[in-house]
């Protein structure tokens, strides 16, 4: 395969959620899985809706997820190249103007659903003459101009969906412009495409309707359409929308609670297909194992409680390289993420162990004589992994103590939980002399 180009084109109207979050990822790694290009491109056409806050968010949220692009492009600035492809569509006599109002067209819509036919635009506005155009423009109207549809049978072969088809007959020719003279979806989208030589549009199943037209589109501006990849949408478990309008599961909120982005990318690359969700570690890992033929037409659900399973996975297998940059304790080393790290539920989670084994803590003693006992026989340092072991024994000869009566007061006046990570581990990290004020009721 040549090296493809691909893109994802947010419209910066909202935050994204974890559907949008996978069409990215799986644009992105189609793309490097073929040495190919990502491009960014910001559809922010929509001036009153589109917010440079919404813009930034989207950035944040890649940068997140490591997908880095190759190209940035905001629609706002390439205006004047959907103007010139529009004056070039209306002499060929592809766009032509409409005037009918948003009631009247839903009245037509009705009209032909009573009668049991498909609501297809029925083209009279080609059939106005000057004076009825004159006499609609008196009015103060403002016409919506619509791209004239080949009636003829569009096929291609899409790469989730096979083969596919479409016949202009039974599609209504689109809108391209509106009333307003602002530029809808389509016309901008194929004009980018073209000049950005994208190869492949990879997008939700929801666009699906749109690629015949698209497809003739590209025809009359003298193009060729890329390859489609239509994937079926993520819903959440008990079938629902996911709405960035909402923030439904928006990819701000994961990060803001601490989700792992390799957790969430390991989840979202393998969703509707045939792989395994399994933990990975790298992009690029989830690249080398991309292929079309694992996807299918099923419908994924995004399932939170499975992407908190996967999360605690991935830091309980995670090197300390992996984790050293956003720790954000300077003094931590690999010994210390060796030791907390099963008993992390997410990554912040690390500071408070931190802070047990090196910060002042006051302990929880639940029989001061047992812990004094305890306290004076700590064996002299150095210490090491096999050193709670030794310890232990030493104080359940000393004073008959074992099991939960053993472990559970030593545990409480060192830690003070009663859960944690193995002692033998976190002792040699407190040191002697802490754990032996702990011991002896003193803040240490």
């Amino acid at each position: 395969m040549a090296s493809p180009t691909v893109r994802f084109a947010p419209s910066p109207t909202g935050l994204l959620h974890v559907g949008n979050a996978r069409v990215a990822l799986i644009n992105w790694l189609f793309a490097k899985a073929n040495g190919g290009r990502f491009i960014l491109r910001l559809d922010d056409t929509d001036l009153e809706r589109s917010k440079p806050e919404f813009v930034a968010a989207i950035e944040e949220d890649l940068g997140w997820l490591g997908l880095a692009w190759d190209r940035k492009e905001f629609q706002s600035a390439r205006l004047d190249r959907y103007h010139a492809a529009a004056e070039r569509l209306k002499a060929m006599g592809r766009l032509y103007p409409c005037w009918e109002t948003a009631d009247e067209l839903d009245y037509k819509r009705k009209r032909q659903m009573a009668r049991g036919k498909p609501p297809v635009y029925d083209r009279s506005a080609l059939t106005l003459s000057p004076a009825d155009i004159a006499k609609l423009e008196a009015e103060g109207r403002t016409p919506h101009w619509r791209f004239k549809l080949d009636h003829e049978d569009v096929r291609w072969d899409d790469l989730v969906r096979g083969a596919s088809h479409y016949h202009g007959a039974n599609l209504s020719d689109p809108v391209l412009i509106r009333g307003d003279a602002s530029f809808l979806y389509t016309l901008p989208s194929v004009v980018d495409d073209m000049e950005f030589g994208v190869t492949h549009i990879v997008r939700g199943e929801d666009h699906v309707t749109n690629s015949a037209p698209q497809i003739q589109l590209f025809q009359a501006l003298g193009g060729v359409a890329p390859a489609f990849a239509h994937l079926p949408l993520l819903t959440g478990v008990g079938g629902e929308g996911l709405s960035k309008r909402l923030g439904s599961g928006s990819l701000r909120e994961l990060r803001e609670r601490g989700v792992e982005a390799m957790a969430l990318n390991s989840m979202l690359a393998k969703l509707g297909s045939s792989d395994a969700i399994e933990i990975r570690h790298s992009l690029a890992d989830l690249a080398t194992e991309f292929a079309w033929s694992k996807f299918g037409r099923g419908t994924p659900k995004f399932d939170p409680a499975e992407l908190e399973r996967l999360d605690a996975r991935l830091l309980h297998s995670a090197g300390f390289e992996e984790v050293r940059d956003r720790l954000d304790i300077p003094d931590a080393d690999e010994a210390f993420w060796l030791a907390i790290r099963a008993n992390l539920t997410q990554l912040s989670d690390a500071a408070l162990w931190w802070a047990i084994c090196r910060a002042e803590l006051a302990p929880v003693i639940e029989d001061a004589a047992f812990t004094e006992t305890a306290a004076d026989l700590l064996p002299p340092e150095p210490w090491d992994a096999g050193t709670w072991s030794l310890f232990t024994e030493a104080v359940k000869q000393a004073t008959g103590a074992k099991g939960k009566a053993l472990f559970h007061p030593l545990r409480m006046a060192l830690t003070g939980r009663e859960n944690g990570p193995e002692l033998k581990t976190l002792l040699p990290l407190m040191g002697r002399a802490r754990a032996m004020s702990r011991l002896k009721g003193q803040s240490a």
